[in-house]
């Protein structure tokens, strides 16, 4: 028995179809790239500090209790416009990968026209109309790799999205802390400035009776005017904190004044922080996961390169009509079509498709070097922070002591100004200790509680808490584990 196949448009597409179907995307399959990482933090994990999995790590900030500080916060992350950009952006990465998408469907467009002809006196009308339908078969995977490529470039920006968060939120936090740290110190030289008014008074007292010289009231006005001095400057670093705070929300400068000119004090530090493994970092950080999405697009564009080296299939159909009578138009007799396949196949360009794809390669090469270099980024800041905050809490034991010692010191040398057995030196010498300790402290304060914010931003903490911060404008589903 013998079979003959006819060749028929419709069985050509069939077998077109089949091939399609069979042939798989030419280029390199993606596969995430393994960086190793240490199984532990060199730092010594000690002064509370643990390795344990950090549970409030979405919300860290409200470890430090504070609603003030929880309600700016939540304002930033709706209304910073460094987010709304990048929530633009992400808007648009998706329109991206949508226009990629549509590359895989049909297109089908339609004309009409209508001619008025003048001869000899005679005026005739010819009406046209047509249909258009094209389809690029993706046989080799070219347009396959493009939508991988957009894929991946759209969860690189939202993982772009995250990261701007993560800085965001601990900058809220950081210069909050800066605004309390200020005010504190604003309290202690304000303090110091009223004990040395009235060491003022008492060396007045004492010269106006005859115990003591002028060099002794110089030595106090001394004291005092220099204490004055460095309020306007305390005062400005105030007022930049407020300021700074108030872009980060998308404000003018000066609109958080009223609600920060009450003083409070600085957040302070949890006794106990669990800042889990190395491990935890890869998975959690948006910019290591941006990186890995960024090389993940390239990988597919080498693909889309590759696919030029091999031909391209579309097919093509149109169907036309034309007639002098509109009522004629759509008759059989005036009705043309055409249909059947198009090949295209670059025979010669001089190298230049492979030349292409040695260029994507190398960049594919460059993202990898990126991501690893962002990783050991990463694990340096995380170890830096812990270092930081460990010598922080150190420091800040010894100048509570040096503090006390210093308190002690000028209520010593006070009674024995007052009893003659020493001059006004001593008093003076004691004043500025104390107030250089008590000032010290203040800051150190501060320092340790923005080393944990340090801590927190470095380990990626903050960035799951988009979904319940983020502007209605931007709705997607989050597969993230």
């Amino acid at each position: 028995m013998k079979i003959i196949f006819r060749y028929t448009p419709l069985l050509g597409t069939a077998l077109i179809i089949l091939l399609m179907a069979g042939c798989a995307a030419v280029g390199p399959d993606y596969s995430k790239p393994v960086m190793p990482v240490p199984d532990s933090w060199h730092t010594k994990l000690q002064d509370g500090l643990s390795a344990g999995q950090p549970r409030r790590l979405a919300h860290w900030w409200t470890v430090f209790h504070d609603p003030v500080l929880s309600s700016l916060i939540k304002r930033a992350a709706a209304h910073n416009l460094n987010l709304k950009k990048a929530r633009a952006r992400l808007l648009e990465a998706r329109a991206r990968q949508t226009m990629s998408r549509s590359a895989l469907f049909p297109t089908l467009n339609t004309s009409g026209s209508v001619t008025r002809n003048r001869a000899n006196n005679h005026e005739t009308n010819l009406y046209n109309a047509g249909f258009d339908a094209g389809w690029e078969l993706d046989i080799f995977g070219g347009i396959r790799r493009s939508i991988e490529a957009a894929a991946a470039d759209q969860q690189a920006d939202r993982e772009d999205l995250r990261d701007i968060l993560v800085s965001l939120l601990a900058e809220v936090c950081r210069n909050y802390i800066d605004v309390r740290t200020s005010q504190v110190r604003l309290t202690v030289a304000a303090e110091n400035i009223k004990t040395q008014q009235q060491s003022l008074q008492l060396v007045r007292s004492r010269y106006a009776s005859g115990l003591v010289t002028d060099l002794d009231i110089q030595q106090a006005t001394y004291s005092l005017e220099n204490s004055r001095a460095q309020v306007p400057s305390l005062r400005t670093g105030l007022n930049e904190a407020m300021n700074r705070l108030s872009l980060l929300l998308g404000l003018p400068p000066g609109a958080l004044d009223e609600q920060l000119r009450q003083k409070k004090p600085i957040p302070l530090a949890p006794p106990r922080v669990a800042v889990g493994i190395p491990a935890d970092l890869i998975r959690r950080r948006p910019d290591i996961r941006r990186a890995e999405r960024r090389l993940a697009a390239q990988s597919a564009r080498v693909g889309v390169a590759a696919a030029a080296l091999y031909p391209t299939l579309k097919l093509n159909g149109s169907i036309g009509f034309g007639a002098l009578s509109f009522n004629h138009l759509f008759d059989s007799i005036n009705r043309t079509f055409s249909f059947g396949p198009a090949i295209g196949w670059p025979i010669f360009d001089a190298g230049q498709i492979r030349a292409n794809i040695k260029a994507q390669s190398a960049v594919r090469n460059q993202y990898l070097i990126q991501y690893e270099s962002t990783v050991l980024t990463a694990l340096n800041e995380v170890e830096n922070a812990l270092t930081a905050y460990t010598n922080e809490q150190d420091q800040a034991r010894h100048l509570k002591l040096s503090a006390a010692a210093a308190e002690k010191s000028l209520k010593l040398a006070r009674i024995r100004y007052t009893s003659g057995i020493t001059n006004f030196t001593a008093v003076l010498n004691a004043q500025e200790s104390l107030l250089a300790i008590q000032d010290q402290t203040a800051r150190s304060t501060g320092t340790l509680s923005t080393d944990l914010v340090r801590i927190y931003k470095a380990l990626g903490g903050g960035w799951t808490s988009l979904n319940a911060t983020r502007s209605p404008a931007v709705r997607y589903k989050d597969s993230t584990p």
